[in-house]
């Protein structure tokens, strides 16, 4: 299998080489830059599979994926990035790139994502694409970590003193916490807290 490897990071590219050529059945090709890339898509023989730094110079995000997936020969060209969202990894499926490859695979699942996408399959990475959004609940975000947690302990009936327990905090501290709170939620005691807590859907 060709591979062609395209990543302005050498010392990424040298180790993403080495990986696949620890593998058998894997002959690599590798560029610097977009252009580079594309000149070797466009001279000699096809490559099976084509992977593109997202963030390389010249490539210009999907933009650059899609330009090269018009290149002849049946190339197939896929993403490899260690910084794209859930929404440019989409974008590239339904742009009918060969897959999506996040830098933090290991040695393992990235040579096997690579053959995959290299025998005609599509590939991305379940967990990257099901997990979910780290979207913050309004209330959430009016309270500091430390408030967060003691509302956390109030929902689960949770006196002062345990909660100053579980946190490795003094009660008095516990209490200071509480008055915050309350003030920024809008409550007048740890009754109301927890079920404001609890109707917001926080815990």
């Amino acid at each position: 299998m060709r591979i062609l490897i395209a990543d302005d990071h050498d010392l990424l590219r040298d180790t993403l080489v080495a990986f696949l050529e620890s593998a058998s059945g894997f002959e690599t090709e590798t560029a610097a830059d977009y252009d580079g890339a594309i000149a070797l898509m466009e001279q000699g023989e096809p490559f099976d599979l084509v992977l593109l730094d997202l963030n390389m110079p010249g490539m210009n995000g999907i933009d650059g994926l899609e330009r090269a997936m018009k290149i002849g020969g049946d190339q197939r060209v896929a993403l490899i990035t260690g910084t794209a969202t859930r929404e440019i990894a989409q974008q590239a499926l339904d742009l009918g790139a060969a897959g999506f490859l996040p830098k933090t695979l290991s040695a393992k699942s990235l040579v096997n994502a690579v053959r995959f996408m290299a025998m005609g399959e599509q590939y991305v990475p379940v967990d990257f694409m099901t997990a979910k959004e780290e979207a913050k609940h309004p209330l959430a975000e009016k309270l500091a970590e430390r408030e967060m947690q003691v509302l956390k302990g109030l929902t689960e009936g949770k006196s002062n003193k345990e909660i100053a327990r579980d946190l490795d905090l003094t009660e008095p501290t516990i209490k200071l916490y509480l008055k915050t709170l309350y003030r920024k939620i809008d409550v007048n005691n740890r009754t109301q807290a927890a079920l404001v807590a609890r109707e917001a859907g926080l815990y």
